[in-house]
Protein backbone atom coordinates (compact mmCIF):
# COMPACT_ATOMS: atom_id res chain seq x y z
CA UNK A 1 0.00 0.00 0.00
CA UNK A 2 0.98 3.43 -0.69
CA UNK A 3 -0.10 6.67 1.37
CA UNK A 4 -0.50 9.61 -0.72
CA UNK A 5 -0.41 13.27 0.96
CA UNK A 6 -2.40 15.93 -0.98
CA UNK A 7 -0.20 19.39 -1.51
CA UNK A 8 -1.89 22.24 0.71
CA UNK A 9 -3.83 24.47 -1.31
CA UNK A 10 -2.13 28.33 -2.05
CA UNK A 11 -2.59 30.75 0.92
CA UNK A 12 -4.69 33.22 -0.02
CA UNK A 13 -3.80 37.28 0.87
CA UNK A 14 -6.46 39.41 2.04
CA UNK A 15 -6.36 43.13 1.69
CA UNK A 16 -5.95 44.29 5.33
CA UNK A 17 -8.98 46.17 6.88
CA UNK A 18 -8.72 49.58 9.72
CA UNK A 19 -10.67 48.48 12.79
CA UNK A 20 -12.91 51.33 13.34
CA UNK A 21 -14.41 50.10 16.50
CA UNK A 22 -11.43 51.12 18.92
CA UNK A 23 -12.67 54.31 20.43
CA UNK A 24 -16.28 53.05 21.22
CA UNK A 25 -17.14 51.35 24.41
CA UNK A 26 -17.59 47.67 23.83
CA UNK A 27 -20.91 46.39 24.10
CA UNK A 28 -20.57 43.81 27.06
CA UNK A 29 -18.59 45.83 29.09
CA UNK A 30 -19.15 46.06 32.77
CA UNK A 31 -18.54 49.95 33.43
CA UNK A 32 -21.12 50.76 30.64
CA UNK A 33 -23.75 48.57 32.21
CA UNK A 34 -22.81 50.19 35.89
CA UNK A 35 -23.49 53.52 34.29
CA UNK A 36 -26.92 52.59 32.91
CA UNK A 37 -27.75 51.16 35.88
CA UNK A 38 -26.42 54.53 38.12
CA UNK A 39 -28.93 56.59 35.67
CA UNK A 40 -31.91 55.06 35.86
CA UNK A 41 -31.91 54.96 40.11
CA UNK A 42 -33.31 58.42 40.08
CA UNK A 43 -36.27 57.25 42.77
CA UNK A 44 -33.69 55.17 44.91
CA UNK A 45 -33.36 55.60 48.51
CA UNK A 46 -31.26 58.30 49.91
CA UNK A 47 -27.94 55.76 50.95
CA UNK A 48 -26.33 59.36 52.98
CA UNK A 49 -29.10 59.63 55.45
CA UNK A 50 -28.93 58.94 58.97
CA UNK A 51 -30.08 56.20 60.03
CA UNK A 52 -33.17 55.59 62.37
CA UNK A 53 -33.43 53.05 65.04
CA UNK A 54 -36.56 51.27 63.78
CA UNK A 55 -34.43 50.52 60.23
CA UNK A 56 -32.72 47.68 61.66
CA UNK A 57 -36.09 45.57 62.65
CA UNK A 58 -38.03 43.78 59.95
CA UNK A 59 -41.45 45.28 59.47
CA UNK A 60 -43.13 41.79 60.04
CA UNK A 61 -41.20 41.95 63.81
CA UNK A 62 -43.13 45.20 64.26
CA UNK A 63 -45.97 46.12 66.00
CA UNK A 64 -48.10 48.64 66.33
CA UNK A 65 -49.05 49.35 69.97
CA UNK A 66 -51.35 52.71 70.22
CA UNK A 67 -51.32 56.08 68.45
CA UNK A 68 -51.55 59.54 70.43
CA UNK A 69 -52.19 62.88 69.52
CA UNK A 70 -50.45 66.08 70.76
CA UNK A 71 -51.72 69.25 69.75
CA UNK A 72 -52.39 68.78 66.12
CA UNK A 73 -49.52 65.99 65.60
CA UNK A 74 -50.65 62.29 65.90
CA UNK A 75 -47.66 59.98 66.98
CA UNK A 76 -47.84 56.20 66.90
CA UNK A 77 -46.02 53.76 69.37
CA UNK A 78 -44.16 50.91 67.84
CA UNK A 79 -43.28 47.91 70.04
CA UNK A 80 -39.71 46.33 68.94
CA UNK A 81 -38.53 43.94 70.91
CA UNK A 82 -39.14 44.67 74.23
CA UNK A 83 -38.52 48.55 73.83
CA UNK A 84 -41.06 50.72 72.68
CA UNK A 85 -40.58 53.75 70.13
CA UNK A 86 -42.85 56.84 69.51
CA UNK A 87 -43.03 57.68 66.06
CA UNK A 88 -44.56 60.28 63.79
CA UNK A 89 -45.21 60.85 59.61
CA UNK A 90 -41.84 61.44 58.30
CA UNK A 91 -39.90 58.71 60.31
CA UNK A 92 -38.32 55.93 58.80
CA UNK A 93 -39.34 52.11 60.15
CA UNK A 94 -38.31 48.11 58.65
CA UNK A 95 -35.42 47.19 56.64
CA UNK A 96 -36.64 48.52 53.36
CA UNK A 97 -36.28 51.72 53.85
CA UNK A 98 -40.10 52.48 55.26
CA UNK A 99 -40.90 56.03 55.04
CA UNK A 100 -44.25 56.52 57.49
CA UNK A 101 -46.68 58.63 55.20
CA UNK A 102 -49.92 58.30 57.25
CA UNK A 103 -51.03 57.39 60.79
CA UNK A 104 -54.42 56.53 61.73
CA UNK A 105 -56.52 55.59 64.34
CA UNK A 106 -55.88 51.93 63.66
CA UNK A 107 -52.84 51.48 61.37
CA UNK A 108 -49.89 53.40 60.26
CA UNK A 109 -48.97 53.62 56.37
CA UNK A 110 -45.72 53.90 54.80
CA UNK A 111 -44.18 53.90 51.53
CA UNK A 112 -41.07 51.35 50.95
CA UNK A 113 -38.63 51.07 48.83
CA UNK A 114 -37.15 47.69 47.22
CA UNK A 115 -35.06 46.95 44.72
CA UNK A 116 -35.68 44.52 41.83
CA UNK A 117 -33.70 41.98 40.12
CA UNK A 118 -32.48 44.48 37.49
CA UNK A 119 -31.60 47.15 40.33
CA UNK A 120 -34.53 49.17 40.09
CA UNK A 121 -36.01 50.68 42.78
CA UNK A 122 -39.91 50.40 43.02
CA UNK A 123 -42.53 51.43 45.85
CA UNK A 124 -44.74 49.43 47.68
CA UNK A 125 -47.29 50.43 50.38
CA UNK A 126 -47.50 48.83 53.41
CA UNK A 127 -49.19 49.10 56.84
CA UNK A 128 -48.96 48.17 60.20
CA UNK A 129 -52.74 47.42 62.09
CA UNK A 130 -53.72 47.90 65.26
CA UNK A 131 -54.16 44.45 66.79
CA UNK A 132 -56.49 43.80 70.27
CA UNK A 133 -54.51 42.35 72.60
CA UNK A 134 -56.79 39.09 74.12
CA UNK A 135 -57.54 38.88 77.69
CA UNK A 136 -55.28 36.85 79.23
CA UNK A 137 -57.18 34.68 81.81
Amino acid sequence: MKGGVKPLPQVQNFPPVDYEAAAIVPPFDANRLAVDKKSGNSNGPDINRRREPLESFPLESLRLVGVMEKGRATHAVIKAGNSLFQVRVGNYLGQNFGLITKISESEVTLRELVEDLNGEWTERTSSLQLQEQEAKK
